[in-house]
């Protein structure tokens, strides 16, 4: 119907998430109406962020070079670390202000259906980094029955000396820790629990 050129950028716009077919030939025609000073910087920044974007060595988080923002920051507390899902979940967590720590991203979260194992994540550097003087292990992963099972899991491969916290209620259950305002995600840090108590 359209020349090659514009069906395959629909198709590339249509495999962004939330972005369906009839979004994807939207955002096609606004790119091809807009002049090119407008829309080039667009293209150059996807390119640069896929050049120069990595993943931090030590919690793998997004980082430019060997060290995300946040670990290479020497006034963090070392001795205590959040445990997220992904990169994108310690924005939300930074917004807060409630939290001075360092992080640990595991890469996902466990689900044996979808074929995502323990050791398809990061679980096993985090037990490493742990053994580094770590005191507290804050279990941040999304509110989801999957999060829930990873946060159990991680909580029971941790050393008993470790103090293991789950974030506290206020925060929706099946949601992400993506979409959650400030003022909720705060109050789930401050009244964390302790998850081995719990379950004793």
């Amino acid at each position: 119907m359209y020349s090659p050129a514009v069906d395959r950028l629909i198709k590339e716009l249509s495999r962004l998430p939330g972005i369906g077919p009839r979004s994807a030939q939207r955002l096609a025609f606004h790119i091809l109406r807009q002049r090119p000073d407008d829309i080039l910087p667009l293209a150059a920044a996807i390119v640069e962020v896929k050049e120069k974007i990595g993943f931090c060595r030590r919690c793998f988080n997004l980082a430019e070079g060997e060290l995300c923002t946040v670990c290479a920051d020497a006034r963090r507390d070392g001795r205590v670390i959040c445990v997220v899902e992904q990169p994108a979940d310690i924005v939300p967590v930074e917004r807060t202000g409630e939290f001075r720590g360092l992080y640990h991203v595991l890469g996902g979260a466990l689900s044996p259906l979808d074929g995502v194992d323990p050791e398809d994540l990061h679980i096993g550097e985090l037990l490493q980094r742990v053994d580094d003087g770590v005191s507290e292990v804050i279990l941040a992963t999304n509110p989801t029955m999957t999060g829930e099972a990873t946060a159990l899991y991680v909580a029971d491969q941790l050393p008993t000396r470790v103090r293991v916290t789950r974030l506290a209620s206020g925060l929706p259950v099946g949601g992400d820790l993506e979409y959650a305002d400030e003022l909720t995600l705060g109050r789930a840090f401050a009244g964390r629990r302790d998850l081995r108590r719990e379950e004793d």
